[in-house]
């Protein structure tokens, strides 16, 4: 049989922001399935066997159906090919470590053209994902090999290399559970929780609240030493020595054994642990020597390494090491053995989702070193019986949070406090975490900043601890604080950007570092910043971005929520005023206002639940917006008699509309004139009627008083560049379910 040419893969959009499928970030695939439009899965001989022999897993999922094994029974009752390609792709994502479970797929207003979608963290990994997917579902389509493990190793590599590490994944995880919003600010880890003036930022686990200075102390071992041993917290005994002689003497002075390190070594590079002869200090020296500046030699203290995480002043996880052995068979040689019983432990890899790393003795001299002092080396066999230590730490992974003595949380404590870190990793050296460090001779010998978090998180014995959670409390303090600014969001082709221009401003006379992003320019107060169509999600990055903003508003056409979705995740008012435009939407493949409708009431879907739908009663269909939305909703019209705001007044709702006198405010059966606003005056003559209401409606639902409403209008220039606004620099330096229920 002829080979099935392949899907083609038409058009990639990467939605960003909250879209016409999800709440979160997605991928979206045009695909033309060619002669497949006339082959369902169950014309296909052998397919299911073959996609259920290579991703057992899909057996998992529930498909329309709902329950388990929904998917396959749509595969064996006949299903289109484009949504077996987005099952496949989420499978591989499971498979590669990031889980998703949305994805749908629709067809078009061109025969045997789909649109597939899918939940996506990361742009990169789902095109990679997407890539894969595709060609193992040809493959099994064609009845030709396939790798599944390559194609799984392929999207894990682009996941390791281009999502966020797990420490920073799990701190947004966190923020992600108290509603606090994310910005990732660069292809690492650099992260920004919440907006504009009430955010904060992460790299990993430094904040902007970890001093530079403290940074800088945590790198000097033998500062930090001196600090820590001025204010009474147990220390090791040492000194710094600049020639391989004088390592020797320090030692015989301080007393054997001791440790030689590096001063302003990192990850346990370049220590040496139990030296107790001359000719094991001096080796040790040099080896320290090429891993640091200056070389620390210090007593050894006796007992396991232990790391303590300290947050804002608390030991929040603890995690103990152990040492790593060998035990000779005559036979293998002690690479072999290392690869045996060592690395063959599935809690050891060489990403960071491993708790323990794998040992290559041919990178670790520290290992060879070690092996040295012995009489071994890496190709050496020994005995049958004969227990070989490999490493003595760089294995902490043993939580044991539960057993920190009082006393010890409390000079852990006071050591981070000591070099002022918000967020430290404590080492210290002790046989029982659970006494006084004193009493048994222990101490602390290492702090550090920006510690990882992946022992507390992943322990290879013992239980996980909520650390990200920990420092998302020490960041936002407050239970009810969310790092979200207030932001409104106006939806709709009818002298949108003027009503999101007036809105900027009458909530910039209130007292508010407005932001501002419409078709006319990108605004910061009143001066506009960046000229032309501003409604990308890029432009409202900026705004979002910039820490002095404390409210933002934003237009939103149909065609850039299509294109990029929402450049928010929430917001606190979401006005809907029009459903034109269709005309203009042809390439996203919208072709009536039905379809436009669901478009736009992403802007209804992602208001708060204490915020407020502003909606144009003169249009039904946005008034039926309002039951998707999770706060109240606020409608606007020219007429008070239009019977959607009796109806909507009738059951004590707010709205906005013209009397004879002018604008009224009416909530249930109450209603108060907008204080020196009537129809006559030339303001509201320089507006068209909606623009002015549903400007007004918007500023009132964010809670501004009805004088200042007025003041805003009277004093609006309608026209860009009345006010001072000449283009000028940024001002500010710039680094639940996901389906909507229909």
């Amino acid at each position: 049989m002829d080979r099935i040419p392949d899907i083609q893969l038409l058009r990639i959009t990467y939605l960003r922001g909250p879209n016409l499928w999800t709440y979160r970030s997605a991928l979206e695939t045009w695909l033309d399935l060619g002669v497949l439009e006339d082959r369902p899965s169950n014309t296909l001989p052998g397919l299911t066997e073959r996609l259920c022999a290579w991703l057992p897993a899909l057996a998992e999922h529930h498909c329309g159906v709902g329950e388990r094994g929904g998917f396959l029974q749509r595969l064996q009752e006949g299903t289109w090919c484009g949504h077996v390609l987005e099952h496949v792709v989420i499978e591989l994502l499971n498979l590669a470590g990031m889980p998703t479970g949305f994805g749908q797929t629709r067809s078009t207003s061109r025969r045997g053209v789909y649109r597939m979608v899918f939940r996506a963290r990361d742009e990169q990994v789902a095109r990679t994902a997407l890539g894969q997917g595709h060609r193992l579902l040809m493959s099994a389509i064609n009845d030709e090999p396939f790798d599944v493990a390559a194609a799984v190793a392929a999207v894990r590599e682009k996941l390791d290399r281009c999502y966020l590490g797990p420490s920073t994944a799990a701190i947004v995880a966190a923020a992600s559970d108290r509603r606090i919003p994310h910005l990732r600010l660069n292809d690492g880890n650099l992260v920004q929780l919440g907006h504009g003036k009430r955010q904060r930022r992460i790299w990993t686990a430094e904040t902007d609240l970890t001093s530079a200075i403290a940074e800088g102390i945590a790198g000097d071992k033998d500062l930090t030493k001196r600090l820590l041993a001025s204010v009474g917290v147990p220390v090791p005994e040492g000194e710094v020595v600049e020639r391989v002689e004088d390592a020797w003497a320090a030692a015989q002075a301080i007393g054997l054994p001791v440790v030689v390190k590096p001063r302003d070594g990192n990850h346990g590079r370049g220590v040496t642990l139990e030296l107790g002869t001359q000719a094991e200090v001096e080796a040790a020296w040099t080896l320290a020597c090429r891993h640091g500046s200056e070389v620390v030699v210090e007593r050894q203290v006796r007992g396991d390494e232990h790391r303590l995480l300290v947050v804002g002043g608390e030991v929040v996880a603890a995690a103990r090491g152990e040492a790593a052995w060998i035990t000779g068979d005559g036979r293998r040689t002690v690479r072999e053995l290392i690869d045996l019983q060592l690395n063959s432990d599935p809690r050891r890899g060489l990403s960071e989702d491993h708790p323990l790393s794998r040992i290559l003795i041919e990178e670790d001299d520290v290992v060879q070193a070690d092996l040295q002092r012995r009489g071994l080396t890496a190709d050496s066999v020994p005995a049958a019986g004969r227990r070989v230590l490999i490493q003595r730490n760089g294995n902490v992974s043993i939580d044991c949070t539960d057993e920190v003595h009082p006393e010890v949380a409390h000079h852990v404590a006071l050591a981070a406090r000591t070099v002022g870190l918000d967020i430290a990793g404590i080492d210290l050296v002790a046989e029982d975490i659970g006494r006084p460090l004193r009493e048994q001779g222990g101490a602390v010998i290492e702090v550090n900043a920006g510690p990882g978090l992946l022992m507390h998180l992943r322990p290879a014995e013992g239980k996980p601890r909520p650390v990200g959670r920990a420092i998302i409390d020490h960041l936002f303090h407050d239970p009810a604080d969310d790092g979200r600014i207030a932001i409104v969001g106006v939806a709709g082709t009818r002298d949108t950007a003027r009503i999101a221009r007036l809105v900027a401003w009458i909530l910039q006379l209130g007292g508010r570092q407005v932001g501002l992003a419409c078709r006319e320019g990108l605004f910061l107060g009143r001066r506009r910043v960046e000229a032309g169509d501003c409604t990308d999600w890029a432009a409202g990055q900026r705004l979002l971005i910039n820490r002095s903003v404390e409210a933002a508003v934003f237009e939103n056409g149909a065609a850039a929520m299509l294109r990029d979705g929402l450049p928010y995740d929430r917001c606190a008012v979401g006005a809907v005023t029009d459903l034109d435009g269709v005309a203009d939407l042809a390439e996203h493949d919208v072709q009536d206002v039905d379809q436009l409708l669901k478009v736009l009431r992403t802007q209804v879907d992602v208001v708060l639940p204490d915020g407020v739908a502003v909606l144009n009663a003169e249009d039904p269909r946005i008034v039926g917006l309002g039951a998707l939305c999770d706060g109240s909703v606020l409608l606007y019209g020219a007429d008070a008699a239009h019977p959607e705001i009796v109806r909507h007044r009738a059951a004590g709702g707010r709205a906005v509309s013209w009397s004879d006198d002018g604008c009224v405010l009416c909530e249930g059966a109450s209603t108060s004139l907008l204080p020196r606003l009537q129809r006559h005056d030339a303001v509201v003559q320089s507006l068209a009627p909606e623009t002015l209401l549903a400007a007004v409606a918007a500023a009132w639902a964010m809670g501004v008083e009805a004088d200042l409403i007025a003041v805003g209008v009277q004093t609006f220039e309608p026209q860009v560049g009345t006010h001072p606004a000449a283009a000028a620099p940024w001002s500010a330096p710039m680094p639940s379910e996901d389906r909507k229920n229909d």
